[in-house]
């Protein structure tokens, strides 16, 4: 969960000034939380609040806290979509395929004791909101590629499981020039998930994803997510980003890192 906050925030200043390359300052002093990070809280706080055995439950859970944490962090940069989706108290899904589905999901790998059971969540987690197939295929990779690393799995094996979803047949260095901002699952996961799969450690992740541009926050915020869980995070990175996680965010963080 920290390592998607992590991403987010260090993504943050190059959504929409995108830096092809890896050489820049890790936190820059406008660095922020975004929508990534807090609607990753949101779904950390339906599963601290929920029944795990009732999806349900969680989906009710879940709603109510995606709309708790956006009337109190508001204006960081949610879709269209789903910033109406807040303004209007809705609470039905609207057919989404963005990558919103799959930047919220990494805590699910945590809570979950199994593969099965984190798919299931991962596919909650994505449709009350996002319930087009691909909003809800981008929730499951990332979230059983969290999973994996959990795990202790190699990087090979979490490939394989993610080309159950998307082809992973490309390079940072063969998409960087011409990779453009893409907030689909489908144009935005793989990109991330190749990020990990090509980096040497949490931070050489973050700076992968920045380096090909694009949705940079997002695609950061999942490639953090699974390298948090292969790699750790480096205490100096952790201490570093402590100063942009405030609030209520903050405190869904520490309750839910001192139980998973």
């Amino acid at each position: 969960m920290l390592g998607a906050m992590i991403g987010d925030i260090v993504g943050s200043v190059y959504e929409w000034n995108n830096w092809k390359d890896k050489r820049f300052k890790l936190f820059h002093p406008q660095c922020r939380m975004t929508d990534d990070s807090v609607m990753t809280a949101a779904v950390a706080s339906a599963l601290l609040s929920s029944d795990l055995t009732d999806l349900e439950m969680f989906k009710e859970n879940l709603v109510a806290e995606m709309h708790r944490f956006g009337k109190a962090y508001p204006g960081l940069g949610y879709g269209p979509r789903f910033e109406k989706w807040l303004v209007q108290g809705s609470t039905k899904p609207y057919g989404s395929l963005a990558n919103g589905s799959a930047m919220r999901v990494s805590p699910v790998a945590w809570v979950a004791e199994t593969m099965e059971e984190c798919l299931a969540l991962a596919k909650a987690s994505a449709e009350v909101t996002h319930d087009h197939p691909d909003g809800i295929a981008g929730a499951q990779a990332l979230a059983g590629a969290v999973f994996l690393a959990k795990m202790g799995e190699r990087k090979e094996v979490i490939r394989d499981f993610v080309e159950n979803y998307y082809s992973l047949d490309f390079t940072l260095d063969g998409i960087r020039e011409e990779y453009q901002f893409d907030v689909s699952c489908a144009g935005s996961v793989p990109q991330a998930i190749v990020a990990f799969l090509e980096a040497t450690g949490f931070e050489d992740a973050i700076r992968n994803a920045v380096s090909i541009g694009g949705d940079s926050d997002t695609i950061a915020c999942m490639a953090g997510a699974v390298a948090a869980a292969f790699y750790g995070i480096p205490k100096d990175i952790r201490e570093e980003a402590g100063p942009f996680i405030d609030g209520e965010v903050r405190n869904v963080l520490d309750r839910f890192t001192r139980l998973y």
